[in-house]
């Protein structure tokens, strides 16, 4: 059987204005990686087109071919359709702050924002059903081209990736909302295609981190 590995890009910068970049952190687990693929010789390498699925894949040491079925979904849009005074974002970080635990706050005012987002109600340029067939199209598309035998190598996001596993554990969307925040930065999916088509056989492993480079955000 041909085989998948999807890949979570290292950790971006978050708090950052620009989160689309790799922290220094995320530098070293993108690096720590390479020792864990650096000697996979895959058929085919893909990513996104976010900087930080790149960069993750150039530092673990590949040139990846870009599919935008693997880019995150627009995180920024679905903060704004739950509180628009977040649009600016000097405005989110100083209410976070006021809380006295910015990270939590974050975490619960981002699930609520999602949850909204998966409903399905207005105000979305991709809705979440989407967003989820381009996940599961992108990871079509690549087993379409592996021959038996042989791998592939994705550099992607956890929103893409719990898309897909959901789709191919429960044959729908519902376990998008437990399995995408507790995705791992570089923690590897494996997805393997055969005659019953696609089937995980292992989901977020990072036994290749130890606890100084371990992040889900």
């Amino acid at each position: 059987m041909a085989a998948i590995y999807l890949i979570r890009h290292a950790q971006a910068s978050f708090g950052a204005r620009n989160y689309d970049k790799l922290s220094a952190l995320g530098e070293q687990q993108a690096a720590h990686l390479s020792t864990v693929v650096g000697d996979v010789k895959p058929d085919v390498v893909m990513s996104g087109s976010m900087r930080r699925h790149q960069q993750t894949a150039t530092l673990a040491g590949f040139a990846a071919e870009v599919d935008r079925g693997y880019d995150e979904f627009d995180h920024q849009a679905v903060i704004v359709a739950h509180k628009p005074a977040y649009k600016r974002h000097p405005v989110m970080l100083a209410d976070l702050a006021r809380t006295g635990n910015p990270k939590r706050a974050f975490q619960e005012m981002f699930t609520a924002a999602t949850q909204r987002w998966i409903d399905g109600e207005a105000g979305y340029s991709e809705s979440f059903t989407a967003f989820c067939d381009r996940s599961e199209d992108a990871v079509r598309r690549t087993a379409e081209r592996l021959a038996k035998s042989e791998t592939a190598l994705v550099f992607t996001s956890g929103g893409p990736i719990a898309a897909v596993v959901s789709r191919l554990l429960s044959g729908g969307d519902g376990l998008w909302a437990k399995l995408n925040p507790v995705t791992i930065n570089t923690a590897i999916t494996k997805v393997v295609s055969g005659r019953s088509g696609l089937t995980v056989v292992s989901y977020n492993e990072h036994v290749h981190l130890g606890a100084d480079l371990l992040t889900y955000r």
